[in-house]
């Protein structure tokens, strides 16, 4: 009898680490710019789960994202919601970014932007309020390399803004 309970207890423990899983709520937005192009470069990945999430509470419920599903209403809420939650400023000045596409790894989906016509960068300014209505616990990594300096900034629902001035 008492050598079932001891079995009782680790049984538990893992029981319950399983029903109960340790999720970080974070997106890795990266910003690269290419002189020669004029072009800044964004990738935002994020757990595929946590953006279908949303999709379903904002926009629709009937919504898969996989690689099976291609539809243009996917891009069209995710084009959306990131125009809505993402911002950039590039010199002092706003900008608009274009959705270019996303692609799905493992339990990853990679949304890629582009803002074009971008002669020079002396600031860089970015905003990322992505998945905050959602998680409270939601970070979001903006990691840059413009003008050959890399720098990384951790984003949260309190401190949601990165600055950069270049000399």
């Amino acid at each position: 009898m008492k050598f079932s309970k001891l079995l009782l207890v680790p049984f538990l423990m893992l029981t319950c680490a399983f029903t109960y899983p340790h999720k970080y709520y974070v997106s890795i937005t990266q910003v690269e710019y290419v002189q020669e192009k004029e072009s800044v470069q964004i990738i935002i990945q994020m757990f595929t789960e946590d953006l279908e999430k949303l999709i379903h509470e904002r926009y629709d419920k009937k919504v898969v994202l996989n690689t099976q599903t291609i539809e243009k209403k996917i891009d069209n809420y995710i084009d959306l919601y990131l125009s809505k939650k993402v911002q950039f400023k590039i010199n002092n000045q706003p900008t608009d970014f274009k959705f270019v596409g996303k692609e799905y790894e493992d339990d990853l989906i990679f949304c890629y932007l582009e803002i074009l016509n971008v002669p020079n960068i002396s600031q860089f300014e970015a905003s990322n309020y992505v998945l905050f209505e959602m998680f409270e616990q939601q970070q979001n990594i903006i990691k840059t390399n413009i003008n050959n300096q890399n720098d990384s900034f951790v984003l949260t629902p309190q401190n949601n803004l990165a600055t950069i001035t270049f000399k």
